[in-house]
């Protein structure tokens, strides 16, 4: 498995479209902190604040990597070498997996040292410079990185169209909260099955039980149940 693992994290950057996508990530999240020193009030340039705005461009952009991870073997025609070389397919998805796991993980440790760097800028240039930074939010922010990659792979396992998946991906929710939102009876739902607005929280340090309970509803619904059919298809579907 951490062969494999290793395998599928080289295959991130290994395409032309992988590789500028890890670009455009660490160019994004140090975009945010220049944006923030050159326009923020002096008493916004805190390092929670940087790290919050930080997360951004990782939260939109690792989820199109998750969803190329998973339509790699069929896009890139790859799936008969992989799975001759590895036969047990379920192995291969939870490499893959792993390998978005560990690159949510990174893109956190990533946004904690740039915001930190910012951080000192903006003390020396007069800015706040306080440090005060909730533990909560720091595991926080990695939830809802991996929230989001998850339901990428789960949207890119289903489709295994790159395409397709990416489309799905940023369309498909959208269209269920402004259904949930205009659609009277669809309200309650809403509450339950809006994934944008049941990660909403996880910015705050004070998230409550019932609000886990909305995210763990809507994480059912848009990253196990994506995941746990696209693993179904993948099995069953016929390497040529």
């Amino acid at each position: 498995m951490i062969r494999l693992t290793v395998v599928e994290l080289r295959k991130l950057s290994d395409t032309r479209a992988g590789l500028w996508l890890l670009i455009l990530i660490g160019l994004g999240t140090a975009g945010t902190a220049a944006i923030q020193l050159g326009w923020s009030p002096d008493e916004e340039l805190r390092f929670a604040d940087f790290f919050a705005f930080g997360l951004l461009p990782p939260t939109v952009l690792l989820p199109v990597l998750g969803i190329l991870s998973m339509t790699g073997e069929w896009s890139q025609r790859t799936a008969l070498t992989t799975f001759a070389l590895t036969p047990a397919r379920l192995r291969v998805i939870a490499a893959k997996v792993a390998a978005g796991v560990l690159v949510s993980a990174a893109a956190t440790a990533a946004t904690l040292l740039l915001s930190a760097a910012a951080n000192l800028i903006g003390a020396a240039t007069g800015g706040d410079g306080g440090w005060h930074l909730a533990g909560t939010l720091i595991w926080q922010g990695l939830l809802t990185e991996l929230l989001f990659v998850l339901m990428g792979m789960g949207f890119g396992a289903l489709l295994l169209s790159s395409p397709l998946a990416i489309v799905a991906y940023f369309s498909l929710p959208t269209l269920w909260g402004i259904l949930a939102e205009t659609i009277r009876p669809l309200r309650a739902a809403g509450r339950w099955l809006n994934v944008g607005v049941t990660s909403e929280p996880l910015s705050s340090p004070h998230m409550t039980a019932g609000q886990y309970g909305h995210l763990a509803v809507s994480a059912l619904a848009w990253i196990a149940l994506p995941l746990l059919l696209g693993g179904w298809r993948m099995f069953r579907k016929e390497v040529s």
